[in-house]
């Protein structure tokens, strides 16, 4: 595997890559002339037609990256599009990603005659099958959706002649190996694939190594470092403490546009909640939500209408939002890597953010692992009112100190239905109205078999 990393060849410019003008044209009208690292390395080598897998964080401009020298190179089949069929295949882990990657390539291509659909979870599939009736150059998808709509045998990946794999050790967190094995069976061996991951653990390595060909690479940031921009914070305080800290936090009008994440999707519900009565602006966003309420969250924190937003690790991916000043964890998560993840959602397109991270008694070898991976520790930020409560140490049942997550209890045990002699088995249910009154020895509810004895004398 070839390690691409030679500045000095690297242009800046994307008139410089002999992208067709009508590209330059909504490149230019995007805000867009300079490229980003990740871009300026990659584009080159997806134009020379090689597989590439690029490591690099959220925010770097991967999304150009990948699109922009894919939709040059449909061009020069332009028009010869197949009912049912797919030219090239974008794969994003969850539905916001791929909106936002579908939003990212129509402003790319709106001069030209390509199409695009996008096919995912959590929506009708109604208008995804019409979409793809006439066949597509560019389909954005999910893998769960995708491997219905193929089993269905309304999308045919046979001629495809691209794959991208987007957020890749994302999609292998969320358990999508199988349906992504599958789809690339469909796909013609002699395809070009690229890849794109946050961080390359060696599931990701191995996966990579099974689906692509002598591939280049580029890392335009160690793997799992945090963006450098982000000025990142951890406030100690107790657990039963944080919804007032989070109060106290957004007092401070700098505060702007802050997103919140949780670890479930309850507690996102139940901070918004909060963050409502306070008189907050709040959204959530998370897994169990319809595809038409996170989209109107996501839309109004885009908008301004709404100060924060909170949401769950899965549910962030795809959240590309410019001006978000704040990122606050009020929960710590017990993957170190979603860590690094979460505050990428600020700091974006070259601007300045910061992150507070509330981290209680229990979740401090959380905060240790992450630490370890982002290889800095993380500045203690004492000036709050719970900062003292928050450094008590505390002692469970066993006289040790709480210093990791709490054990779970375990669940109670479960009478078991098994075995034919119980006691009182019978107690509630009613009596039988064949059974004679006032018979003691008699069982409840069923009729006795012996015979009435003659009377004596």
């Amino acid at each position: 595997m070839a390690l691409c990393q030679n500045k000095d060849e690297i242009m800046n410019k994307f008139a410089d890559h002999g992208l067709r003008a009508p590209i330059l044209r909504a490149i230019e009208e995007g805000g867009y002339t300079t490229m980003t690292p990740i871009q300026a390395q990659a584009i080159p080598i997806i134009l020379s037609g090689k597989d590439l897998i690029g490591v690099a964080q959220t925010g770097t401009g991967k999304t150009a990256a990948f699109s922009l020298p894919i939709i040059q190179m449909l061009l020069k089949g332009e028009g010869k599009r197949k009912p049912k069929t797919v030219r090239s295949l974008i794969l994003a882990p969850t539905r916001e990603l791929a909106i936002q990657i579908g939003e990212n390539i129509r402003a790319y291509s709106k001069y030209l005659h390509l199409r695009s659909a996008l096919v995912f979870g959590g929506a009708s599939d109604k208008p995804q099958i019409k979409a793809m009736q006439g066949g597509v150059d560019i389909l954005i998808a999910t893998p769960g959706r995708l491997l219905d709509l193929m089993q269905q045998g309304h999308v045919r990946l046979g001629e495809a002649e691209f794959l991208v794999l987007d957020e890749a050790d994302r999609m292998l967190d969320m358990g999508f190996i199988r349906d992504i094995t599958k789809i690339v069976a469909a796909l013609p061996k002699d395809r070009q694939t690229v890849l794109f991951s946050a961080t390359m653990p060696k599931s990701v390595a191995k996966f990579a190594a099974d689906i692509l060909r002598s591939p280049k690479r580029v890392d335009v940031a160690p793997a799992a470092t945090t963006a450098e921009k982000v000025d990142q914070h951890v406030l100690m305080v107790p657990k039963e403490r944080k919804r007032e800290l989070l109060a106290h936090m957004l007092k401070d009008e700098a505060i702007k546009r802050v997103i919140v994440f949780t670890r479930t999707k309850h507690g996102a519900n139940k901070v918004a909640k909060h963050l409502d009565q306070l008189g907050i602006t709040a959204g959530a966003i998370h897994g169990n939500k319809s595809q038409n309420a996170r989209q109107k969250a996501l839309k109004e924190f885009r908008d301004g209408d709404i100060r924060a937003l909170v949401a769950t690790d899965v549910a962030a991916r795809g959240i590309d939002v410019d001006g978000v000043t704040h990122v606050i964890n009020y929960e710590l998560p017990n993957e170190p890597e979603s860590y690094v993840h979460r505050i990428g959602r600020t700091a974006r397109a070259g601007a300045t953010g910061i992150s507070y991270s509330f981290c209680d008694h229990e979740e401090r070898s959380y905060l240790r692992d992450i630490e370890k991976i982002i290889r800095q520790q993380v500045q203690v930020l004492e000036d709050h009112p719970f900062h003292r409560e928050g450094l008590e140490i505390r002692y469970g049942d066993d006289g040790k100190e709480i210093t990791g997550p709490a054990p779970r209890k375990p669940a109670p045990k479960r009478r078991s239905n098994s075995g034919k002699h119980k006691q009182n088995r019978r107690v509630n249910q009613p009596k039988s109205h064949s059974a004679k009154p006032g018979g003691s020895n008699q069982r409840k509810g069923k009729p006795s078999r012996r015979r009435a004895r003659p009377a004596k004398g």
